[in-house]
Order: C-alpha cells, then sequence, then structure tokens
C-alpha cells in the first residue's frame, strides 16, 4: 500500500509539472491524446456555454461569456496547485515516519494538510517530518511552492500583455471596416484610394498581426477564450474579415494589385489552420455558406459604387470560391466552437460604428438639442 501511495504521488506530480511546463513554458502546441489542461477546458467551457444560453439578452450573454477566460486561467492554476498538494500528501503518506505535537495518529487528511502548508511555505511545524526522506520531500515541496509562485507572477502579466496587443489592433479596424466590419465596408474605405500603399500597409499590419496571435494564441491557448471589448468585434472576426477582404483582392478588383494581399491571406490562413486545432474544431461538411450568388451580387454592385469593379468572369467567381474554401470551413468551426459570429461580407444596415457613439448622444436627442453637433456631419 505504501509503495502504491508513493508511485501514485510522483505520477500525479510529474503529470501536473509537465501540464504546467507545456502550457507556461513551452512555446509549441502539443500533440498528444491527453492533456490535462485540454481536459480542463473540455469539461468547464461547455457547461459554461450552456448556462450562457439561459440568459436572454445577447449584450449580458457575451459579457457572461466574457467571463470564461479569466476565471478559467485562475481555476487552472487552482487545479495545478491541488494537483501538486495531493500528490505530495499521496507520497508523504506512503514514505510515512512523522510526529504530530498533540501525540495524534497521523492520517491521511493530516498529510493534506501538512501538504498544503508546506506548498504555501507556511511552516506552522504542528506536523513534522522526522526521517530524512520526508524532510528532503518536505524541502522540495516548498521550493516547488516558490517556484509555483513564480509561475503566477510571470504568466498572468505575459497573457495580458498578449491579449492587449491582440486587441489594439482591433480596435484600429473600427474606423477602417466599420462595427461589425465588413470586407465591403473595408475595400469601400480604403480601396478606392488613389494610392494603392494605403491599403497595402493594412494589409501588411494584418500580416503582422496574424503571425503574432498565431504565435500567442498557441503559446497560450487560454487567449482564444478571451473577448474583445465590444460585442460586435473579436479577434477570429478580425482574421476572417482578412482573409475574406483578400480573396476579394487575389480574385481580381480593377486597379489593385495582389502582391500584398496574397503574402497577407498566406499568414491569416495559416493561422485560423492552426488556432482551428488548439480550440479542437470540427469540421462541418454542411456547414453554413456565408455568401451565397445573391450575395455575390450584392456585394459586386456595393463595390462597383465606389469605383472598385470585382471581376465577373467565371474564372474570377471559382477563384473566389476555390480561396474561401481554404479557410471557411477552419473559422465557421472556430466560431461554433467559441460562439463567436462571423462578420458579415456586406454591410446591409447603416449603422455607428464603435467610435462614434457616447453615454451622452441619447441624452442630448432627449433633450431637442437639434442644433447639437453631429459626428456624421464632419466625415
Amino acid at each position: 500500500m505504501t509503495a502504491l501511495a508513493i508511485l501514485a504521488g510522483f505520477v500525479i506530480i510529474l503529470a501536473v509539472l509537465l501540464d504546467a511546463f507545456e502550457t507556461v513554458v513551452l512555446p509549441r502546441r502539443v500533440q498528444r491524446s491527453f492533456r490535462l489542461t485540454s481536459w480542463f477546458y473540455r469539461h468547464t467551457w461547455v457547461p459554461w456555454v450552456k448556462l450562457s444560453q439561459a440568459i436572454g439578452n445577447p449584450g449580458r450573454r457575451e459579457a457572461f461569456l466574457s467571463y470564461f477566460g479569466p476565471l478559467s486561467l485562475i481555476l487552472l492554476l487552482v487545479v495545478w496547485a491541488v494537483g501538486l498538494i495531493f500528490g505530495f500528501a499521496l507520497v508523504q503518506y506512503g514514505l510515512g515516519g512523522h510526529l504530530h505535537l498533540g501525540n495524534q495518529p497521523i492520517r491521511f487528511g493530516a498529510l493534506l494538510y501538512h501538504s498544503g502548508e508546506t506548498f504555501f511555505t507556511l511552516g506552522y511545524g504542528d506536523i513534522v517530518p522526522v526521517s530524512w526522506p520526508a524532510r528532503l520531500l518536505a524541502v522540495c515541496e516548498a521550493g516547488m511552492g516558490f517556484a509555483f509562485l513564480g509561475v503566477v507572477i510571470g504568466y498572468l502579466p505575459t497573457v495580458y500583455s498578449s491579449f492587449s496587443d491582440r486587441e489594439l489592433e482591433i480596435s484600429l479596424l473600427d474606423s477602417r471596416a466599420g462595427s461589425p466590419p465588413s470586407a465591403s465596408e473595408l475595400l469601400n474605405r480604403l480601396g478606392c484610394c488613389p494610392d494603392q500603399s494605403v491599403l497595402d500597409r493594412v494589409f501588411r499590419d494584418w500580416e503582422r498581426w496574424a503571425a503574432e496571435v498565431l504565435e500567442s494564441h498557441l503559446s497560450y491557448p487560454v487567449l482564444s477564450f478571451f473577448r474583445s471589448q465590444h460585442s460586435n468585434q473579436s479577434w477570429l472576426g478580425t482574421l476572417t474579415l482578412m482573409l475574406d477582404v483578400t480573396s476579394l483582392v487575389i480574385a481580381g478588383i480593377e486597379s489593385l494589385h495582389p502582391d500584398q494581399a496574397r503574402l497577407t491571406f498566406a499568414m491569416a490562413r495559416h493561422a485560423a489552420v492552426d488556432l482551428a486545432q488548439v480550440v479542437n474544431a470540427r469540421y462541418d461538411p454542411n456547414g453554413h455558406t456565408r455568401l451565397s450568388s445573391e450575395d455575390l451580387e450584392q456585394l459586386r454592385n456595393a463595390l462597383a459604387a465606389n469605383g472598385l469593379k470585382l471581376r465577373r468572369d467565371e474564372t474570377a467567381t471559382q477563384k473566389l470560391s476555390n480561396l474561401r474554401s481554404l479557410y471557411e470551413p477552419y473559422v465557421e468551426g472556430m466560431a461554433r466552437n467559441l460562439i463567436i459570429t462571423l462578420p458579415p461580407w456586406i454591410r446591409t444596415q447603416r449603422k455607428k460604428d464603435n467610435w462614434q457613439g457616447g453615454p451622452w448622444d441619447k441624452a442630448i436627442q432627449r433633450k431637442g438639442l437639434e442644433d447639437a453637433p453631429r459626428i456624421d456631419d464632419h466625415f
């Protein structure tokens, strides 16, 4: 029994340490059939989503979903700590050699308490290891407690720094593609500029953004669950938008060269494919068609109204369809798993961008201040 407890304890300790190392330190995706972190997120995200479905208000439901990312990060750290404490308690139980100050029998519950106070370096001294293996194990556990604290101190700021960098570029897209963003709106606002370098600079910026999102979300998969500040924005929606826009340019828009668009599409598609595996997305052969033939014709007309002519020949239409097939199954699979709404191809309703809204706008309208300045009058 004692040997079995020692073996089980060491297995638990090594499993937790390996999982923490792969999640926090190892900067690449681990392809293994079972991981504690993956198991944890599969069995916490699904119940969280089911709870959110009971919330009727879309805004409140999105706010509820936004709590999962930060909360799960804290709970994962708790799971690791509990696993290490339980593992060390099992090993201490197997080793024996403890004295209780009250001369009471040392049961497993008391060793759990002793393991906890050792891990968090409290050191009350009411349970004392007297054999040298038990003392050595206590020292190792105390050192691991310090290391765990260091992991928490280093891990959380790094995750939030990556999240901040991701959201900065998403916020910049608001004035360029609308809220929610759409491919037609981005091209109408930037693609009609006399100098194509403006659009190419945007593509270059988003090529780098896609690479940074790929690197950060592979290193810290929990970022996939972190939601943006506004409910009509998301990292997945932004990634999909850039794939939509670059697909249109590559398929053929007169007066626009596709060189930079090809580079941005390649990087964004790479990110979509790899991150679909991170969030355990599943392929759906009967997935929703985001761009029907009627929508495509409407898109052509919307672009033409701003001087952008999307090619109408069969070759261009087939090329666009082929490009879409390279990424839409992946982004749609991620959207289903993460409960994120993908951006439309066409902006059908004229709504204010996020930057145009304000908490006092309705109050001004209620007071009947017709002479108050309006944002739309200046743009």
